[in-house]
């Protein structure tokens, strides 16, 4: 089964941005500083929308190799390991993105082609932000991943949607501000869309810069978290289980920076050690191992990984 180097790293990308605004979430923020208003303007509700498009595109990746049994299959053990991070973790999105999949991604998948993908998930996306978001916003992110990656959008169209978005963010975060006092009418909403075109702006940005002729030390950082993005999700949440009283017990908020920085610094060598050796990250492993009820050759046994990185179809 080849990989997608383009989607690894901007998973990858949005690994580090959620390990980012979960540790800050379980920091005091009153009174709010400097730290609390760049991270809610820039990062809050950026990066779980990334993420959950790519659900949805590797929910068509599985469908296309393996079929609906083994999609159900590895949601339910998806399931499962969110039930079992939920004991230290409460905020966690792994149950939530199994049963969203269950009942969004599955019966959709009867669908024909991309544009009926695309009309129903900008649709669910307006009822979503329009009731306030949240969760819900989760399967209509879904339904448009996978109607990206049935329909394959051009990579001409990169830079548009990235100017565009761009613009938007800034112009609807400036909105945001003008309007953040506490019951103010429509803040939430202006705040959900910026989010969104946000979310937008970083993908596109990021999808961008990984065709620079820079670009390969950028790359060689995010792929390796990307392919172990459950690995490294858990982990994280892990981290901020045990370092809890510090983030809750330090007004500056710097607390909030040191973690994030701290294990995104031990997680990024570990993932590009791991991968060295192995073909799949050790949560990554057990979920694939559990999935097809038997066990899955991981290690490698050779420089040639028949899990290779391959160029992105849908954007090339």
């Amino acid at each position: 089964m080849s990989r997608i180097r383009e989607l690894d790293a901007l998973r990858g990308f949005a690994v580090c941005g959620i390990m980012l605004v979960n540790t800050w979430q379980h920091a005091v923020h009153d009174p709010k500083n400097g730290i609390d208003w760049t991270l809610e303007a820039l990062f809050q509700s950026r990066f779980y929308p990334i993420f959950s498009l790519l659900f949805g595109i590797s929910f068509v990746l599985v469908l296309e190799r393996s079929g609906r049994w083994v999609l159900l299959s590895r949601l339910f053990w998806l399931l499962c390991f969110g039930l079992v991070q939920h004991v230290f973790y409460s905020g966690e999105v792994l149950t939530i993105y199994a049963v969203f999949g269950a009942l969004v991604l599955l019966p959709a998948s009867f669908l024909a082609g991309g544009p009926p993908l695309l009309i129903l998930g900008v649709a669910a996306v307006v009822w979503a932000v329009r009731i306030g978001a949240g969760p819900f916003l989760i399967p209509p992110l879904f339904l448009l991943g996978m109607a990206l990656m049935e329909s394959r959008p051009s990579g001409r169209l990169l830079l548009p949607v990235f100017a565009v978005s761009a613009l938007a963010t800034a112009l609807l975060t400036a909105a945001w501000f003008v309007t953040r006092a506490p019951g103010a009418a429509g803040n939430w909403t202006v705040y959900s869309v910026a989010a969104l075109t946000g979310a937008a702006a970083y993908t596109t940005g990021l999808l961008l810069a990984l065709r620079a002729r820079w670009a390969a030390p950028l790359s060689a950082v995010l792929e390796p978290l990307g392919r172990m993005a459950l690995t490294t999700y858990v982990s994280g949440t892990l981290v901020i289980f045990l370092t809890s009283h510090l983030l809750k017990s330090d007004p500056t908020r710097l607390s909030v920076l040191a973690v994030t920085t701290a294990t995104l610094a031990v997680q990024i060598p570990f993932s590009v050690w791991w991968q060295s050796k192995y073909r799949y990250g050790p949560l990554e492993w057990m979920w694939r191992c559990l999935t097809w009820f038997r066990r899955v050759p991981n290690r490698l046994e050779s420089g040639r990984d028949q899990n290779r990185p391959l160029p992105d179809p849908g954007v090339s």
